[in-house]
């Protein structure tokens, strides 16, 4: 793996993290603009905490949108029934960015990066595909009723030390009414070993601080784009800095990231690597990136190839990919990548 370090941590959330509530919000608003006008233009940021959710950004499009409905429901959704008091500020986007991107250019410079191994099923390194197990069973299991004292909130970690887990931590929030003992006993035995398996060698972590019944927008903030490590491959590969959540596909932050894991994960599944980490860069306004490489876990070039199979001018990239369609929402939970279903994950 491109981490050599002997001892690292991945962690993932649930749904009802703060920070996933504004992605997720965020998406909500994109894929209905995608619904009424496939060629809409969204950058959207959401922020809230503490009752107030403020919805900002610029957005182009033919679309009717309303957008502290959205917000609502999407937040209902998720498990919350407190109530939020919404503010919007949403402009037109900049026609100095527009004038780039009317003629397929890029919406902005920067780096952008993807991944892919043979490792699993998934073609991400195993703790990463296991640290969003977990908190996806955590939000299955409370929705499900299984372990119905469990509420929306809540983080999940695993450490590695010599190639092996060392340890695993689960935070989540809770009812009220139930001790840290009997949680504990509920994560371990319907969580923790259904996605880990044998836990003897394992250190156990579980709500570390005692009780953590207030969560979500009632003990913290959150803001899009907030959790990049999470939305990607958990920081055991570079990242170019953009986020995901909120922008539609002429922003290649996401278009971009999309199409090199999409290639990284074809390269890997064609056999020409075990592992394979592919870079672009983009200068605004730019159709063809300004960089574009590919290598293995040894440093082997796989560039030609990849030049060769794989277009990555913005507008390549979106019929590619087919991206103008609404299908964000579901990205923002749980990583973005190794979930069957998204065009950038099909093998050809």
């Amino acid at each position: 793996m491109f981490n050599k370090a002997k001892q690292y941590a991945v962690e993932s959330v649930t749904s009802g993290h703060p920070d996933k509530i504004c992605d997720q919000i965020a998406d909500a608003i994109l894929d209905e603009c995608l619904r009424q006008d496939k060629m809409s233009r969204v950058a959207v940021e959401v922020f809230g905490g503490h009752g107030l959710l403020v919805i900002g950004g610029e957005i182009t499009t033919n679309a009717i949108v309303d957008y502290e409905k959205i917000a609502k429901d999407v937040y209902r959704e998720i498990g919350y029934d407190d109530t939020l008091r919404v503010l919007v500020n949403v402009v037109t986007q900049s026609p100095d960015i527009s004038q780039g991107v009317d003629t397929g250019g890029a919406g902005d410079q920067g780096m952008m990066y993807g991944f892919a191994t043979n490792e699993t099923k998934e073609f991400l390194p195993r703790a990463v595909v296991n640290v969003h197990a977990l908190a996806s069973l955590l939000q299955s299991a409370r929705e499900t009723e299984k372990l119905p004292w469990l509420m929306p909130d809540g983080k999940t970690q695993i450490s590695i030390n010599d190639g092996k887990i060392s340890s695993v931590l689960i935070s989540t929030q809770h009812k009220s009414g139930i001790s840290q003992q009997e949680i504990r006993n509920n994560l371990v035995s319907k969580i923790i070993v259904p996605v880990i398996g044998d836990i003897s060698d394992i250190e156990i972590l579980t709500n570390p601080t005692g009780n953590f019944e207030s969560g979500g927008f009632g003990a913290d903030t959150g803001l899009t784009g907030r959790k990049l490590m999470v939305d990607t491959y958990c920081g055991l590969v570079p990242h170019g800095g953009g986020a995901f959540s909120g922008k539609d596909a002429t922003k290649v932050d996401r278009s971009a990231a999309y199409m090199c894991r999409f290639a990284a994960k074809n390269i890997v599944a064609r056999g020409d690597c075990n592992e394979c980490l592919v870079s672009v860069a983009y200068a605004i306004g730019r159709a063809e990136p300004v960089m574009l490489s590919a290598i293995d876990e040894f440093g082997n070039d796989y560039s030609e190839i990849l030049k060769k199979n794989f277009d990555f001018r913005p507008s390549a990239i979106i019929e590619r990919l087919n991206l103008r369609s609404p299908i964000f929402q579901k990205t923002a939970t749980y990583g973005h990548f190794g979930k069957e279903g998204f065009p950038w994950e099909q093998i050809i």
